[in-house]
């Protein structure tokens, strides 16, 4: 099946906000083949009153099979090697994988894909550090005959704020709409678990805060906003400055986090830490920062 893949048309849209489209037309060959191989598979784990499980015609496996669960399951033969190739041919760099919505899927035609994902955005960076030292002369004061006094000492958490505020105001970030949609996604199921624990609907707490769906949403769309751009505007100035981690400190941010070694195991992967030196390094670009006030 896979040499078929280069019949697999590829259309890309970009939009301005870096949201990526691809359209994807699988012909019907490539359906069929890629339904028969989870056919095969499914029939393994089926049971079909008469036949000993794993051993029914495949004939009478499709029919026990919901037409939804096959054409899941073909198109995981289909998408991933499809998505791959895409990514390829018009050379982009996926920031979060895609979403596939399947837009036709009739017997007989060909079946019509659309995955939706963005590339990282552009950071505009101000003058972040001329901001912070103004931010700091501001809060100086002058008093008759002492001249400028410097204000009490703020915490290290007022002075990280003071920090984020700047950074926020001072630079330009259009962050794609479905990075902004994962990350309220992800809080809204956050929320929903923390609320099933406590035994209630999503509703009733809702209701005791005076909110609804909608306000939610518009609330989480705005936190995530000002999370990602920050998160992204730190990543910048991390590699402007070319800070980086150590493996060393890499480790031992996973042995802090690891409760024992089977769990150190577990996160020490190249994606964790990966994952971990991106966090470290925009820590350091923060605590940089913060040492300016």
């Amino acid at each position: 099946m896979a040499k078929n893949f280069k019949q697999i048309d590829a259309v890309l849209a970009k939009q301005e906000d870096g949201t990526i489209q691809i359209t994807f037309t699988v012909p019907v060959g490539i359906i069929k083949s890629a339904e028969d191989t989870a056919l095969a598979q499914l029939a393994k784990e089926t049971l079909v009153p008469g036949f000993r499980k794993g051993n029914a015609p495949i004939d009478k496996v499709r029919e026990k099979i919901p037409t939804a669960t096959l054409i899941e399951k073909a198109l995981g033969k289909i998408l991933p090697k499809a998505f791959g190739d895409a990514t390829t041919k018009f050379k982009i760099k996926p920031l979060i994988y895609p979403k596939f919505e399947l837009l036709s899927a009739k017997d007989g035609e060909d079946w019509q894909i659309r995955a939706v994902t963005c590339e990282m955005p552009e950071v505009r960076l101000g003058d972040y550090q001329k901001a912070i030292t103004d931010a700091l002369k501001a809060t100086s004061i002058w008093t008759p005959g002492k001249g400028t006094e410097k204000p009490k000492e703020k915490s290290k958490e007022e002075k990280e704020q003071e920090v984020i505020r700047t950074l926020i105001a001072t630079s330009e970030v259009n962050i794609p709409k479905p990075l902004l949609d994962e990350e309220v996604d992800a809080r809204l199921s956050g929320l929903l678990e923390r609320t099933e624990r406590l035994g209630l609907s999503l509703e009733k707490y809702l209701a005791s805060i005076g909110k609804t769906p909608e306000g939610l949403r518009t609330q989480y769309e705005q936190q995530a906003r000002e999370s990602i751009k920050f998160d992204l505007i730190l990543a910048k100035i991390a590699d402007e400055k070319n800070i980086s981690a150590s493996e060393t400190e890499i480790d031992t941010a996973i042995k802090q986090s690891a409760s024992d070694d089977i769990t150190f195991e577990r996160l020490n992967t190249p994606e964790q830490r990966r994952v971990v030196a991106s966090i470290l390094k925009k820590r350091a670009a923060l605590d940089s920062l913060t040492s300016l006030l």
